[in-house]
């Protein structure tokens, strides 16, 4: 059954992704004939609009990849796909501008076509979109091929369990027919679906069903009674769905596995795709790289500077909380002098943040140095360390002392579900002007909730105009 889902996520992750290709192509091609052939005619550089269309395929490409912009895309109506369609016309041209001056070609390039492109490419896309959905959802109401299911429910909830999953079931299900456990309903429909069984006739009538999948939700009903049931249904050959009851429908994400030998139902919060996440990591280490070269080439300056302003070490390392309470080093240019710990404890009646965080405009702890290396955010680039070895990532959550841990409860914990970050969500919304740690905390829980690739791209560049328009840490 996994391979069977697996399948159809892959058809239609990359019919989609061919879709937005070829429409991209049609209109590029059909903005170039209307710029060339239509409005003025004159001959134009094949190879170079060649060379441009293949920027838009791989553009194209890029934004399915990082972006998953194609997410739910059965399951958007009319006006949720035009925004989408919209949203993925104008990255693709910013993402095309950005090239071509990259490339210095921006002057070859007639500004005209961008706005036919754009145009043509909202308007293609759209309708393909949406004349593709259509199709596929009419051909698998009618086709053999879709996955046949049978729901298997009590009387009092047939109607609740029932609309929920023709609500949110995918394009390659079919829900054929119901069967109400504990009550005789047969020939009678529930949200259009047909009874056809109760729980005196339903092996019987199973057997001589087309049906691929039972859904079982029976609540109350014995184990023993359930474990039967699933035995029976697995000897006819189908796959079998048992809901859970223990969480609402809306509550915790969940997935079945293997547990040193046991087979458990698993439940979490959030799940993260894997492969994002690999290539999150990636993006990691090729920033860290990045970072420690410039980190490389600054470091001799910076540590003139700070040894000449202050006695002490160059570098600052203190303990840091990772993820799910890992202990790290974090690594810094030394911004305080050297007794900046001790005096912190007769400073925290100064503090300028409400809750579990301390900080303070005008630190008396902060040397002449410290304070530019800090508004520039320099003593920070020594964490291109961390990043690499894996205990820090570029984007994240700010990682908390052991102090500030020790005071942590369950909700402000689930901070430290994901790797903290050298940047983060609170840092690009106010960074010195939020006084209240509970606003970081509800920064940073948005932003685990909303996690994408996209996003910390786009954190990311907030981060670096942040820094460059002088609203660094103080």
């Amino acid at each position: 059954m996994e391979n069977v889902r697996r399948k159809n996520k892959m058809i239609e992750t990359y019919s989609i992704l061919l879709i937005d290709i070829l429409c991209a192509v049609v209109s590029y091609v059909l903005a170039l004939f209307i710029r060339f052939n239509i409005i003025h005619y004159e001959n134009y550089p094949k190879q170079f609009h060649l060379m441009v269309g293949a920027y838009i395929v791989i553009l194209c490409l890029l934004y399915n990849m990082f972006l998953d912009g194609n997410r739910n895309f059965f399951t958007r109506g009319y006006y949720q796909e035009f925004y989408y369609t919209f949203r993925y016309t104008v990255i693709i041209v910013v993402g095309l501008v950005v090239v071509l001056y990259l490339t210095q070609q921006s002057y070859d390039f007639s500004r005209s076509v961008y706005g036919f492109f754009s145009v043509l490419n909202i308007l293609i896309t759209y309708c393909v979109h949406m004349v593709f959905k259509k199709a596929i959802w009419k051909y698998y109401r009618k086709s053999t091929n879709a996955e046949k299911m049978l729901v298997i429910t009590r009387d009092v909830m047939a109607e609740e369990v029932i609309g929920n999953l023709l609500k949110g079931k995918e394009w390659y299900y079919d829900i054929t027919a119901a069967a109400i456990y504990d009550a005789d309903r047969k020939g009678s429909t529930v949200k259009e679906v047909p009874v056809v069984a109760s729980r005196a006739d339903l092996y019987d009538t199973v057997v001589q069903m087309m049906v691929d999948e039972v859904f079982i939700c029976l609540p109350g009903v014995p184990a023993i009674e359930i474990r039967d049931m699933v035995q029976r249904f697995e000897e006819m050959g189908l796959t079998c769905h048992y809901n859970v009851d223990l969480f609402s429908r809306a509550n915790p994400n969940t997935y079945v596995q293997q547990l040193a030998g046991y087979s458990v139902i698993s439940f979490a919060l959030k799940t993260m795709d894997s492969r994002r996440l690999l290539i999150k990591r990636c993006m990691d280490i090729l920033g860290a790289l990045v970072g420690l070269t410039i980190t490389a080439v600054i470091t001799p300056f910076v540590a003139l500077a700070i040894r000449i302003d202050s006695p002490g070490p160059v570098f600052f390392s203190q303990t840091r909380i990772g993820k799910n309470g890992r202990r790290f080093k974090i690594w810094k240019f030394r911004s305080m002098y050297i007794d900046a710990e001790e005096r912190k404890k007769e400073l925290e009646a100064k503090n300028e943040i409400k809750g579990l965080m301390f900080k303070m405009e005008d630190d008396p702890r902060v040397t002449k140095v410290g304070r530019f290396i800090r508004k520039t955010s320099i003593d920070e680039t020594p964490q291109f360390l961390n990043i690499l070895v894996g205990d820090m990532s570029l984007v994240g959550t700010r990682p908390p002392t052991e102090d500030e841990f020790e005071k942590y409860n369950g909700y402000y914990r689930r901070r430290m579900s994901i790797t903290p970050g050298l940047t983060g969500m609170w840092q690009v919304s106010g960074r010195s002007d939020i006084q209240d740690f509970e606003e970081i905390v509800k920064l940073d829980l948005a932003y685990i909730d909303n996690w994408s690739l996209g996003l910390d791209i786009k954190i990311l560049f907030m981060t670096v105009f942040t820094v460059l328009g002088g609203k660094g840490s103080k």
